[in-house]
């Protein structure tokens, strides 16, 4: 009995031993793969403007604009490019690839033609790629994986700046019926792949939040389910480790910025299909981020988690990450404001009333789609506390007051432009009326509307859902800020950001 009692106890210290070597083990893994990541991501971070694709400097980017970028990698050595399908109006659609590797990495983007901030990102990482920089790094992603990218799915859409297709059906749910060129292109190259990782990459509306956060969800991720039942295989399971890496990387640099989609499964989505179909699918979605209307830091974020995570692909360092920590990220929310105004007094048919007021500034396309103006609104009113804005002001004591049309009629554009917008402000003037207004200008740079000989500004102004948001906020009789077309301007200093007042009829 004493013999067999010493042999438990022997069997249960060699036990604790070994068990504490394996967990001290895969500690000192999880430990390197963190320095690792740390040490590269820093570095990517801080060299990017050495690999920015300069000749893309806005959203607004079409097929024209990459022609030359992708040519150029015609002849370099050791990379492919193919031409590989043909949009509806004949625009060509290319992959790009590089590295001999076994493990398949496969990244498209711009599904959607007005979703372009990965496309600018990919080329940034083409020329990482193609740079003498980082030798040790590249080597490990280039003889480890075969990267294939193909930038643009979409040009048709680019090309007009919209979401859907020449066909008008929205590509991302063409994964069934595959009736889009641009779709079966996308399932044609998958398959030929057989593409172990694939990065699935969007825009999404500036108006999404991290949920219960006054945060942009500047990057949202998704590892989309491939079955109603949400299941997790090892497939969608890898896809998850690698948006929690890349999660833990986006945090460094954009704290609390992150969300994450609704996985409920949609059969007719390419997402969905490409885990189902054994590729581990992982969908970013670029949103929004202060100040940033060209998503240009966004850019860089994209590059910097995507090229992170190629190296942890690359080098396996991803597997012992916990699929757990995925659920922590916060879901995405919608309840953001470009402004949002507090507690503002509101006079309307003989009482006052305090209401909060959130405005969007709406993009509008100029002739040509290569450039944009805002058309501003009222989005909502009313209780807006469980809402946020990239600017929120408390008006709490402000009063809301019309703006006036300025009694004199101005000659020409020119005239008007040589305006003090400022001190016109200060006397409560919003409306300009000009006699001969420049052909083909679709909105005033400075801080006043344009308007027509003729035109009659509302005495009392009536707040509502949909209107374009232009009034003065009044403190103890003193007018103290303009509203102008969405746009927060205080009179005091004449700060505050802004890019164009209206032409009003």
């Amino acid at each position: 009995m004493k013999t067999i009692k010493m042999k438990n106890i022997l069997f249960i210290f060699l036990f604790a031993i070994l068990t504490n070597v394996s967990c001290q083990q895969k500690d000192k893994k999880m430990e390197t793969a963190s320095a690792e990541k740390n040490d590269i991501t820093t570095a990517l971070y801080d060299s990017y403007n050495t690999y920015k694709e300069t000749t893309l400097g806005k959203r607004r980017i079409k097929h024209n604009d990459i022609q030359p970028l992708i040519n150029q990698f015609k002849n370099k050595q050791g990379y492919t490019v193919k031409r590989v399908g043909t949009s509806i109006e004949g625009r060509s659609l290319s992959l790009i690839s590089v590295g001999s590797g076994p493990t398949s990495v496969f990244l498209w983007s711009q599904m959607h033609g007005d979703e372009p901030t990965a496309t600018q990102a990919i080329f940034d990482i083409l020329n990482f790629l193609d740079s003498d920089d980082f030798k040790t790094e590249k080597a490990e992603i280039l003889n480890n994986l075969t990267l294939h990218f193909l930038p643009m799915l979409n040009p048709d859409g680019a090309e007009v700046f919209t979401r859907r297709n020449t066909l008008g059906i929205d590509i991302n749910r063409d994964a069934l019926d595959l009736q889009s060129p641009e779709g079966s292109t996308l399932k044609r190259v998958r398959d030929s792949l057989q593409a172990d990782f694939g990065f699935n990459l969007h825009d999404q509306s500036t108006y999404y939040n991290a949920e219960r956060t006054d945060k942009p969800a500047t990057v949202s991720y998704l590892a989309p389910a491939y079955n109603y039942e949400k299941d997790i295989n090892e497939v969608r399971g890898n896809a998850m480790k690698i948006i929690v890496f890349m999660n833990s990387i986006i945090q460094k640099y954009a704290p609390g910025q992150v969300g994450r989609y609704n996985d409920d499964f949609e059969p007719r989505a390419f997402g969905d299909n490409i885990q189902k179909w054994g590729t581990s699918a992982i969908l970013i979605e670029s949103g929004g981020y202060y100040n940033d209307p060209e998503k240009q830091e966004i850019r860089k974020l994209n590059y910097v988690s995507i090229l992170s995570a190629i190296y942890t692909i690359s080098n396996q360092s991803y597997t012992d990450i916990d699929i757990a920590d995925y659920e922590k990220i916060p879901e995405n929310d919608r309840k953001l404001f470009d402004l949002k105004i507090e507690e503002v007094q509101y006079e309307l048919l003989g009482n006052t009333y305090t209401l909060d007021l959130g405005i969007h500034r709406n993009e509008i396309d100029k002739k040509g789609n290569n450039d944009f103006w805002y058309r501003s609104a009222i989005a909502d009113q009313g209780d807006l506390s469980t809402y946020y804005g990239y600017e929120t002001f408390n008006a709490k004591g402000y009063t809301v007051k019309s703006g006036k049309v300025y009694p004199n009629i101005i000659n020409s554009t020119a005239d008007f432009l040589k305006l003090d917008a400022l001190a016109l402000l200060k006397q409560g003037y919003a409306y300009i009326p000009v006699a001969n207004r420049t052909a083909g200008l679709v909105a005033s740079p400075i801080p006043l509307h344009m308007v027509g000989v003729n035109y009659k500004s509302v005495e009392n102004l009536r707040l509502s859902v949909g209107i374009n948001p232009t009034f003065f906020l009044e403190k103890n009789g003193a007018l103290e800020y303009a509203v102008i077309n969405g746009f927060l301007i205080n009179l005091k200093d004449n700060k505050g950001y802004f890019k164009n007042a209206l032409i009003l009829n």
